[in-house]
Formats: structure tokens, sequence, C-alpha cells
């Protein structure tokens, strides 16, 4: 029993000053790099402060609409549904998006919604949505403001955040810098 408890014993005190010294200094040093480094990316409007980094939640028209959470903006619980795609209530759910879609921006066909602004993604918290779900929302805003669609897709193109490298992911944008572009344009 003697040979099997000290080489335990030894393995204990080595993976715990791995994982509890060595391997966080490692993640923290890695953080250092980042522009933010490692701290959440804030924005600051009317003295209030937005992360970036986290969805965050616009109903109003005036705004390009957010995609979906499943955990209702909550990043205390961030999660997705855990629903499959031909589960019914799921379908229901996503249905249910499309309608209120269509109703909010009429003239806009439902093939020509972009699966990110019906569907949550998996943690729920995404910021980001596509450069489509963005343009398929540009009328319903020109005409609630009052300014152009020009104006519009100017800001779009603007904060439109290329793929890493110009290979890794997909264009994207994110909606709070958006919106926030968006409400310094009067």
């Amino acid at each position: 029993m003697k040979q099997h408890i000290l080489p335990a014993i030894r393995l204990t005190v080595v993976c715990l000053v791995f994982f509890i010294v060595i391997y966080p200094a490692i993640v923290w040093g890695i953080a250092q790099l980042t522009p933010n480094k490692g701290q959440a990316d804030t924005i600051t409007v009317n003295g209030k402060k937005y992360y970036s980094n986290i969805a965050q939640n616009f109903s109003d028209d005036k705004y390009f609409s957010s995609r979906p959470s499943a955990v209702a903006y909550n990043a205390a619980g961030a999660g997705g549904s855990n629903k499959g795609p031909s589960n019914p209530d799921y379908l229901k759910e996503v249905q249910s998006r499309i309608d209120t879609f269509l109703v909010h921006n009429p003239g806009v066909q439902k093939s020509e919604i972009p699966s990110d602004l019906v569907t949550a993604s998996g943690g729920g918290l995404d910021p980001d949505i596509s450069v489509q779900a963005a343009e398929v929302q540009v009328k319903r805003i020109a005409k609630i403001r009052g300014i152009t669609t020009a104006a519009i897709e100017q800001i779009i193109s603007e904060n439109t955040q290329k793929p890493l490298l110009g290979l890794l992911g997909t264009e994207k944008i994110n909606v709070l810098k958006l919106n926030v572009a968006l409400d310094k344009l009067k």
C-alpha cells in the first residue's frame, strides 16, 4: 500500500501546482497580449457601461435587432436551449420569431431572413450578427429614423469585422457598436 500512496501524493502535489499556479499564469500571460489585456470590452453611453462582448436586447424598431437569446440575455446563465432542429417546441419558437420579424419588417420575404435573426447561438449571448442580418433591417430603420439607406449602409460597412487573417470565420457586426454608431448619426 505504501508503494501506491506516495506516488499518488506526489502526483496530487504536482497537479495542484500545475493547475493552481502554472496554468493560470500561462492563461493570464496570453490574455495580456490581447488588445484589452484580458478585460471585457466595454462601451460607455450616456454614463452607462455596456459590455460589447455580451449580447444586448434591442427590441425598439429604430435599432438593429440582436440575435435571439435562449437565456433572455442574462450573462449569469449562459447556455443554449439544447433543442434539436426537429423538436416541435423549437420549431414553434423559430416560427414565432420569423412571424415577429416579418411584422416589424414589412416588405421582407421569409426567404430573405438570415438564420441568425431567428435562432439563438449555442451560448445564448452572441453579440454579433451577420452582414446579411444587418442589411435586411436597413429599410425599417431608415424609415423610422427618417434617414437614407445609404447612411445606414455606410455605418454597416464601417462596423463590419472581417474574418481573422482573412480566412478564419465570417464577416460579422457587433450589434451594440452598430446601434451606438446609429445613435451618433443624428
